[in-house]
């Protein structure tokens, strides 16, 4: 019969990777994504985030991160984003983004048949008052249920000065 014996290295070595992990993304104000339900993205639903914001004099940049697999059926994307502010002020934007190029050949980084892909929303952002701000996302192509994106995240950083 062996005996069971504790190493208390492993936790200290555990804690001392996590401080390494989570000291990389200081400048992360916020970070978030949502699973499309079944990999099929109905027009009528949207994604919605809700990013507490404290820091009113950073300059920041908001990311969309879109994550699609192979039965994705286009080269592009188009998404109707609403920002609300804490004061209930809106802005609604509509952009587009090529997931691939003529050849199909899909941008980003994955594994098999999943493809990342993070692209600017907004750039040089200051934030006029804190709170949360509220992202609603949508997107905006001709089919109903739209195949194949299985996630759809957003992150806010702030810029190094």
């Amino acid at each position: 019969m062996t005996e069971n014996k504790k190493h208390p290295q492993a936790g200290i070595i555990l804690l001392m990777v996590f401080f390494t992990l989570t000291s990389c993304t200081g400048k992360n104000i916020y970070s978030g994504s949502e699973m499309i339900p079944d990999y099929s993205w109905n027009l009528a639903n949207k994604v919605s985030f809700e990013a507490d914001i404290e820091d009113t004099l950073s300059v920041c940049d908001i990311n969309l991160t879109i994550r699609t697999d192979k039965n994705y059926p286009y080269r592009n994307i188009f998404l109707f984003v609403k920002t609300s502010s804490p004061r209930g002020e809106s802005i609604k934007d509509t952009v587009e983004y090529f997931l691939a190029d003529s050849k199909g050949n899909r941008y980003g980084s994955g594994l098999g048949d999943v493809s990342d892909l993070t692209v600017p929303f907004k750039t040089q952002v200051v934030f006029p008052v804190k709170g949360i701000y509220t992202f609603d996302i949508k997107h905006g192509m001709r089919d109903p249920n739209l195949e194949g994106v299985t996630d759809i995240g957003l992150q806010i950083t702030r810029k190094k000065q």
